[in-house]
């Protein structure tokens, strides 16, 4: 089973978006998703794209993705972040993963970026071992911290 992984184009984003829908179910947040395929076209392939996406192709049907954009540390300079890297279930086990993660990668290292970071929940075992198996660093002493927008409201409108 060979598959193809090529930088995604706006016609990909309906796919992109059902995939995304598909690991918030695995992630056990059916629901959470709130970004539609018209936001996907906007904010992806805009003057100034707020991100790129690499797709795994097999047989013309994308079976996965790996979405990631630019950041800046203080530390370190310019670094990307990989906020989504999935491959459909039923075709997961082909290597697609890991082409994906190795073109995010690559694309990092060929461009100069200084390092490359994302999230793992802590109960998927499967990824983090395979990220470790890469020579990623694990980093289980820091905490993922958020504020969504309905906390963002609470806080700035509170008196």
């Amino acid at each position: 089973m060979s598959f193809l992984i090529r930088l995604a184009t706006k016609e990909d984003m309906q796919a992109v978006h059902n995939l995304i829908t598909e690991l918030a179910i695995f992630e056990k947040e059916p629901n959470a998703v709130e970004i539609t395929v018209a936001d996907l076209i906007k904010d992806g392939f805009s003057e100034n794209p707020k991100f790129k996406v690499f797709v795994a192709e097999q047989e013309n049907v994308i079976i996965g993705i790996a979405l990631f954009y630019e950041r800046f540390s203080t530390w370190k300079g310019r670094t990307i972040h990989l906020e989504d890297l999935i491959v459909t279930k039923e075709k997961q086990k082909i290597g697609a993963g890991k082409a994906l993660y190795t073109a995010v990668l690559k694309y990092a290292y060929d461009n100069n970026y200084k390092r490359v970071a994302w999230e793992v929940i802590d109960w998927n075992t499967n990824a983090i071992d395979f990220y470790k198996s890469t020579g990623a660093t694990y980093l289980n002493n820091w905490s993922v911290v958020q504020m969504n927008d309905e906390n963002l409201e609470s806080f700035i409108t509170k008196k």
